[in-house]
């Protein structure tokens, strides 16, 4: 089963609670805090994995949670950290924001690996707040939530050559020939319904990867044909074997088809059309296919860029001399690179320290370090109140909602946790 878009739901582990104990011995009247950190929460991580070539197993596994951390315990014990979660995907994989369509990662390489969602931090211990003036806090830390995420995974497999043409032309035909690729081969259009992959021995040393991209039509840069998703599949490649029926046998101008998946290509991204081309001129064993030849040797004549290789898919006529000739094709080529490409998640774009807003009589605050704070702090804690005011006030949030407009006694919210605004 190919499948190569797809969308997940992601959420890292939360930070384990820090503990609030205190040291309890037979003769130590006054044993002091002892109360351990939480665990840090697993992060969800990406990798490209080798020998993959499709997202067949995130289409089944649509939820992927990290594990939380552990909580702290009495006798300074720290919570372990949660385990992450590696999803594996295919080299080519592209991982996008599915609210905002930002592109997080970009998947090109074996064994790379990205954070896509970070695990919280663990709460502090009470033993963490001891000073000279508080020898005995009665204060811990909540954990941190983990963070959490809608994504989509789109995959363009990684090819060197891309096999492009009508219905029906023989590109499936052509790569059962140079490769070991099995694809499905029958006299109908749409036969291919996904991108096949083969890779092409030239001798014991030298290869290449080509993949069968399904059959383009007019209009397949606006989707007809579903061409909009196949045609994704040949951004990276270096070069194009563009196959023609020259023997028309579905009654098809070739000249006509060769323009055609030309300008497809063009109004899709102007890049493909520039990419080097050999034209394969199919189904020379069939006696149209003289006339046919003829005539799109005559088109492409004034073109000398363009090389054109007669062969039959059936009988294996000329195979030989596309293989070596695509060979040297590519090395004439090296691997294109997109501009400023994407290969980490983004994870410094800037964010202000707080924004507040007011709707009707109540104030909503928001940002990262704010979020932070109020979610690690034991609300119904009166200690940890009073230090996640001194917070608040440290960072200056006090005296920006006095301007803003806010009282004693108004109501404050942050992410759900709602407080009484207090100078």
């Amino acid at each position: 089963m190919f499948v190569d878009k797809v969308k997940i739901h992601v959420k890292a582990g939360n930070g384990g609670n820090g503990c609030m104990s205190f040291r309890r011995e037979k003769n130590v009247p006054r044993g002091g805090p002892n109360g351990g950190d939480g665990g840090k929460g697993g992060n969800v991580v990406i990798q490209a994995i080798e020998h993959l070539n499709t997202l067949v197993e995130q289409y089944f596994t649509q939820h992927y949670k990290a594990d939380n951390g552990e909580h702290g315990q009495g006798k300074d014990m720290h919570g372990s950290d949660g385990a992450d979660v590696i999803i594996r995907v295919p080299p080519g994989t592209i991982i996008k924001d599915a609210e905002t369509g930002e592109i997080l990662a970009e998947m090109k390489i074996v064994g790379q690996t990205a954070v896509l969602v970070k695990g919280g931090c663990g709460g502090k211990g009470n033993t963490r707040f001891k000073s000279s003036t508080n020898q005995a806090p009665r204060v811990a830390e909540k954990g941190e939530p983990g963070e959490e995420k809608e994504l989509e995974f789109e995959l363009r497999l990684i090819a060197d050559l891309g096999l492009v043409g009508y219905p029906n032309a023989g590109k499936s035909s052509i790569l059962s020939k140079i490769s070991s690729a099995k694809p499905k081969i029958a006299n109908y259009p749409f036969t291919t319904l996904s991108p096949v992959l083969g890779v092409v021995r030239v001798d014991e040393e030298k290869s290449f990867v080509i993949a069968d991209i399904p059959g383009l039509i007019e209009g397949a840069h606006s989707g007809v044909g579903l061409g909009d998703e196949f045609l994704r599949h040949i951004m990276r490649t270096r070069a194009l074997i563009h196959v023609v029926d020259i023997a028309s046998t579905d009654g098809r101008d070739p000249v006509n088809d060769y323009e055609s998946i030309n300008e497809e290509l063009a109004l899709y991204n102007p890049r493909l059309a520039e990419l080097p081309q050999i034209v394969v001129a199919n189904k020379i064993d069939l006696p149209s296919a003289v006339e046919g030849l003829k005539k799109l040797q005559k088109h492409l004549s004034k073109d000398s860029d363009y090389q054109i290789i007669p062969i039959s898919a059936l009988t294996g006529e000329g195979l030989s001399q596309l293989i070596y000739s695509a060979y040297e094709l590519l090395q004439n080529n090296p691997i294109y690179e997109e501009e400023e490409p994407q290969s980490e998640v983004i994870e410094y774009n800037y964010e202000p320290v707080y924004t507040i807003e007011k709707k009707g009589s109540k104030f909503f605050l928001s940002g990262k370090a704010v979020r932070r704070a109020v979610l690690m702090t034991d609300m119904e804690n009166e200690m940890a109140v009073i230090m996640l005011h001194n917070k608040l006030k440290k960072m200056g949030i006090v005296r920006a909602l006095v301007r803003s407009g806010a009282k004693e006694g108004d109501r404050v919210e942050v992410d759900g946790v709602e407080f009484t605004f207090s100078t």
